[in-house]
């Protein structure tokens, strides 16, 4: 594949078709990642809309992945749609239609163009073909490599943790058919080394790890762990997985191992095969991904699960984006009593709509089984309403209502027939993405969460600067925590408070440095000091 083609050799034509439209693709590479948000950096946002989606490459493809909350001239403020989480790096693409204006015939010579007043050209992304119909291969490379300390102080006790990352995505190396994915991570608490002598797994893990080749254009074959996006709610797969294109259908099977549920490392009792046919099209920035798998999962050579997988994904419109999956089980064995009765598992259902050019609204029903987190360095309130409002039903919407701010809004119901396991959660939010005077951006929070033994309040404020334009960035944030817990009466308040600084010290190379304070009137405090250096390639 090559990318190629730009939409300014239009403008070299002496006139243009009055009320023609184009699309227009920019490209953008995510700056910061917060709890919450996605930040964007871009060139310009001149054609980029609230409410608007970005879009990841894949396969050749680009996949709906972000949706604009905000933005300033430069950037925007996204949530995610895919459960993958975005990196700093990652690169992201618009995809806006825009009306060629008529031009008068010109009359003088063109002034000569600088790059004052050039803008970069966007890029249409396309495939090319040798004469013989075969696909140009072009290499595409992409990694980091990190490393990150981890250090907790709560009162007169310390503990010290290091995380090394390796990131590495191959596409047609050497312009060959084979790629590759790879993600691993290795980490461990200073001076606790014979725990990692004593389990590896719990130190080492592979996320993806895996090779494919490509018969054609048609075809691939995949070895190793390695997520499918066609089934991406049943997670890693470790094995083999294979498709092939028919058309607008594309046939696969996958045969191999589920991770091991414990520390995610390799496991061969826990055997699984399947098979799916998936339809994808897309036409005038509409495009729709339906896929129908079935899967049998084994525990020690026994039938653990077997099921139908179902996901959808569609942009309906602009406006108008919808994702669907969920798993319908086909085998039962309780008490060693078989039985084929039908079952609706495992059930994700998102719509989001765009109103207007100020209004976005969001509806969401989860009740996929519970995450298992292998690595989590989020603080207690974080992971507290993440956890409890994952699943259940979710209500989002947006209002802008001016320039450069922008209000916002999620409530969330979870309830059970038996009432055991209940939870209501409404968050609200008004981001500023450009403060007069200071040029900064900020926002203030509000969150009510209330479960069956505590009931919470949380208020915040945050700003970030650019203190060097495009090198170093400062965000200072504020939070007021207050808990109750119903069933020994238990009331807390927490104070915290909080300093990340970015500093890009190049075009690949980053630092990073994070410190967070919890203080309260009953507990020693709490001090969180991170830092990471990333190097890109």
């Amino acid at each position: 594949m090559r990318y190629l083609l730009t939409l300014l050799l239009p403008l070299l034509c002496s006139h243009f078709l009055f009320g023609q439209k184009e699309t227009v693709i920019e490209k953008g590479v995510v700056s910061y990642v917060s709890s919450q948000n996605v930040y964007v950096k871009f060139s310009s946002t001149e054609f980029i809309n609230q409410g608007d989606t970005l879009f990841i490459q894949k396969d050749g493809k680009l996949l709906p992945a972000l949706l604009v909350k905000d933005k300033s001239s430069t950037s925007c403020v996204c949530t995610p749609l895919l459960t993958e989480k975005a990196k700093v790096g990652d690169t992201f693409f618009s995809r806006s239609l825009i009306e060629k204006k008529a031009e008068k015939p010109a009359t003088d010579a063109l002034p000569e163009k600088t790059e004052s007043t050039v803008r970069p050209a966007p890029v249409v992304i396309a495939p090319e073909d040798k004469e013989d119909g075969s696909p140009v291969l072009k290499q595409k490379i992409k990694g980091r490599i990190s490393a990150a300390s981890y250090s907790n102080f709560y009162g007169a006790e310390a503990a010290h943790r290091m995380r090394y990352t390796f990131t590495f995505q191959g596409n047609n190396i050497k312009k060959s058919r084979f790629s590759t994915d790879n993600f691993i991570s290795f980490r461990h608490t200073i001076g606790e080394w014979n725990k990692v002598q004593e389990h590896l797994g719990d130190a080492l893990k592979v996320y993806s790890l895996s090779v494919k080749y490509d018969f054609d254009k048609t075809s691939s074959i995949a070895l190793g762990r390695k997520i499918n996006n066609r089934i991406s709610s049943m997670g890693a797969i470790d094995g083999v997985q294979f498709e092939k294109g028919l058309g607008q259908f594309i046939l696969g099977a996958i045969g191999g191992w589920r991770p091991d549920f414990a520390d995610y490392g390799f496991n061969s009792n826990l055997f699984q095969m399947g098979a799916y046919v998936s339809h994808s099209s897309g036409k005038n920035n509409k495009s729709e991904e339906t896929t129908l798998a079935f899967v049998e999962q084994r525990n020690l050579s026994k039938t653990d699960r077997r099921f139908v997988y179902f996901q959808h994904s569609n942009a309906i419109s602009n406006n108008l984006n919808v994702f669907v999956s969920f798993e319908t089980d086909l085998y039962q064995n309780v008490n060693n009593e078989v039985s084929h009765d039908l079952s609706l598992t495992n059930l994700l259902l998102s719509i989001r709509y765009k109103v207007s050019k100020k209004i976005n609204l969001s509806l969401a029903y989860d009740n996929r089984k519970n995450i298992i987190y292998y690595e989590s360095y989020k603080n207690y309130i974080d992971q507290l309403i993440e956890d409890e409002t994952r699943q259940g039903l979710r209500l989002g919407g947006s209002y802008r209502i001016a320039k450069w701010v922008n209000w916002g809004f999620n409530a969330s119901l979870r309830f059970q027939k038996s009432g055991v396991n209940e939870s209501k959660n409404i968050n609200s939010y008004l981001n500023f993405s450009r403060l007069p005077w200071i040029d900064a951006v900020a926002s203030i929070s509000a969150n009510l969460l209330q479960t069956n033994y505590l009931d919470s309040k949380l208020f915040g404020a945050q700003i970030s600067k650019d203190i060097i334009r495009n090198k170093l960035q400062a965000e200072v944030y504020y939070r007021l925590a207050d808990y109750a817990y119903k069933n020994y009466e238990y009331k807390i308040q927490q104070h915290i408070g909080g300093l990340n600084l970015s500093w890009y010290i190049n075009r690949k190379l980053g630092l990073y440095l994070y410190y967070e304070g919890t203080f309260d009137k009953k507990n020693a405090s709490f001090n969180r000091f991170n830092s990471k250096i990333i190097q890109r390639f």
